[in-house]
């Protein structure tokens, strides 16, 4: 039987092309600064997103528990979203290893935080009973909320409060490149104001592991130390550089492809009796939606649509779709069938 897997675009595997590019990687040992590929890879990444420096990390996780580390000290605080990935999905890292604080605040429906809510949260420095407000962090594309994306206005609108007040913006634009093909922008524009940003190479880019932070020159000094600290320091690390350089230099445009992809399931389960989806926020690669029938769980569909082939997550009380490189039109056609078949039954 063939799969159709849309539990995530992290299943990705790397194409024949990408594996040649890995295949073929000079190397050297990254520690000391001595692997050509990986410095080409940071060097590039700093260049698309207009920062000084970059520095590649092994995940997601890792690159925004990096980022905390290097912006804050123990027992400072971060001001995030309720439904950010950091809170809900990255173990209390920062908490465990850096002893930073969270001021968690809720989420707005298209991703946002309140901008009067973080002027707010901020504490003030001449209380000692407090402690200190170092960071605010946003997250583009929004994971939970449906995988919206934030302009680069209402990054802006966040990070001017931020700046005023002495503390950073970090971005957690995991799939940043996503909202930059969906809002039509350099993706420099929807980065500028952030102080660090962590975006991931094998999401939809399709790299087979590895995220990169950007940011000054001093911040990334600092975060390569936060980096070895944690375990995170590679070898002869070009072997996967290498793809993450075939993933920005080839697979950012062709996320379009995974957003059309998307907004056809998303369309196609609009029809579908018994189940709801929200199309507004069907923005990206992102499809949740809601079940309706009491005779059934969505365990039970998730379960139901395996035995037919197709493979998706229940995330944050939902269903979730991800579209992604290899997945085509025929086969969200294929997943609309098996929906409409397990509904019908």
């Amino acid at each position: 039987m063939a799969i159709v897997d849309l539990r995530s675009d992290t299943v990705t595997l790397p194409s024949p092309e990408m594996r040649q590019a890995m295949y073929m990687a000079e190397l050297g040992d990254d520690v000391f600064g001595e692997d050509p590929t990986v410095n080409r890879l940071e060097e590039l990444a700093a260049e698309l997103m207009g920062k000084e420096a970059a520095l590649f990390v092994v995940s997601g996780t890792m690159g925004n528990l990096v980022s905390l580390l290097t912006h804050c000290r123990r027992g400072d605080e971060a001001i995030l979203g309720n439904l950010s990935h950091t809170v809900n999905y990255e173990l209390g890292g920062a908490a465990a290893l850096g002893g930073i604080q969270f001021m968690v605040l809720p989420n707005e429906r298209n991703g946002m935080l309140k901008p009067a809510e973080v002027g707010a949260g901020i504490r003030s420095l001449e209380d000692i009973h407090y402690p200190r407000s170092r960071l605010v962090c946003l997250e583009n594309t929004h994971s939970l909320c449906g995988g919206v994306v934030l302009s680069a206005v209402q990054t802006k609108s966040i990070a001017d409060i931020a700046h005023r007040h002495g503390l950073a913006l970090h971005l957690d634009g995991a799939r940043i490149f996503n909202a930059a093909v969906a809002l039509g922008v350099d993706v420099k524009e929807l980065v500028e104001e952030a102080d660090s940003v962590m975006f991931c190479l094998s999401k939809g880019l399709g790299a087979p592991v590895g995220s990169m932070v950007v940011g000054s020159a001093e911040f990334i000094q600092e975060a390569r130390r936060m980096r070895k600290m944690v375990g995170g320091g590679m070898r002869q690390a070009g072997v996967i550089a290498a793809a993450g350089i075939f993933a920005l230099e080839t697979m950012t445009e062709r996320l379009a492809e995974d957003h059309i992809n998307a907004r056809a399931l998303g369309d196609g389960i609009a029809e579908i009796p018994g189940l709801s989806i929200d199309l507004e926020t069907v923005q990206t690669n992102m499809v949740f939606f809601g079940l309706g029938r009491e005779d059934m769980t969505q365990q039970d569909l998730v379960d139901a649509l395996g035995e037919r082939g197709v493979k998706i997550l229940v995330l944050g009380g939902r269903l979730r779709a991800v579209t992604h490189y290899g997945i085509g039109a025929e086969d969200i056609q294929v997943v609309l069938g098996a929906l409409r078949e397990v509904m019908a039954g």
